[in-house]
């Protein structure tokens, strides 16, 4: 489905469901190189178990048009425009990586339109190798093998359905590069995340439960850099989960039952 947001088609993947003003809405963002398909798991399963699902193709990014956001500001922008398109009045948002960091900062600008908050391997600062961010720009073909080295635990799926997911990362990260060619989506992104400042503030402005998935093998962003968010939270007097999974980044697709119950039970009972 596409929605019309600040002037621009934004995908929005469904799991072929209508939208109904009835049921709660869930919003999921991916992070950099990624898209809605990072979510497929976890969108098919919420999808037929009584919610809207909204899992977005961020602009510039998969079948999205407009412009690449060039900061976690400018992407929180588009989830709050994304919900009045929708008409969506309040909505649970869900990040992984990047896409964490713009959950966090749009459910803090959205205050009571947000019902829960779940942040997917995230940290605070999310600051990111300058090696890596020189190569995301001089070798991206490199940088993209860099990372999906570091991201992963493993490099079969543990579902037994056959999927390489170190292979499927890969590929779904230069697809994402060849869609846009007006930018390096790569670059962008990490540099969003390295840039990002406003975590903690932005943490204690949230006024919903919030629940951190973290991966305890996670190399992109350790389980303890997501302390400082954690902590802010719990000061702000925010209900707060904190779950471990024995995996490294991309807990979606690294452990997709675990990663969709966490946020099922979440959603509902939280």
């Amino acid at each position: 489905m596409f929605y019309e947001v600040q002037g621009a088609p934004l995908y929005c993947y469904t799991g072929d469901k209508t939208f109904d003003p009835a049921k709660p809405t869930v919003v999921l963002i991916h992070g950099v190189l990624g898209d809605h398909s990072v979510w497929i798991w976890q969108a098919r399963h919420l999808a037929n178990h009584g919610f809207n699902v909204l899992a977005i193709d961020l602009p510039g990014h998969g079948r999205s048009g407009g412009e690449a956001p060039a900061s976690v500001e400018q992407a929180a922008a588009t989830i709050a425009a994304l919900l009045d398109a929708a008409g969506a009045q309040k909505a649970a948002l869900i990040g992984h990586s990047w896409g964490s960091l713009i959950a966090m900062e749009a459910a803090a600008r959205l205050k009571g339109r947000v019902s829960h908050l779940a942040l997917i391997g995230t940290a605070a600062p999310m600051k990111v190798s300058p090696a890596l961010i020189e190569a995301s720009q001089s070798d991206p073909e490199t940088a993209l093998k860099m990372i999906n080295v570091f991201s992963r635990s493993t490099l079969a799926s543990p579902t037994g359905a056959g999927l390489w997911v170190y292979g499927a990362s890969t590929a779904l990260g230069r697809k994402v590069m060849r869609g846009n060619r007006e930018v390096n989506v790569f670059h962008r992104g990490f540099m969003a995340c390295d840039q990002y400042t406003g975590g903690p503030a932005a943490m204690a402005a949230i006024t919903c439960p919030v629940l951190f998935l973290l991966g305890r093998l996670d190399q992109m962003t350790p389980p303890g850099a997501a302390r400082p968010l954690i902590d802010a939270a719990r000061a702000a007097g925010r209900a707060v989960q904190v779950q471990h999974l024995a995996v490294g980044h991309h807990q979606m697709t690294e452990a997709p039952n675990e990663t969709t119950m966490a946020l099922r039970d979440f959603l509902r009972h939280a």
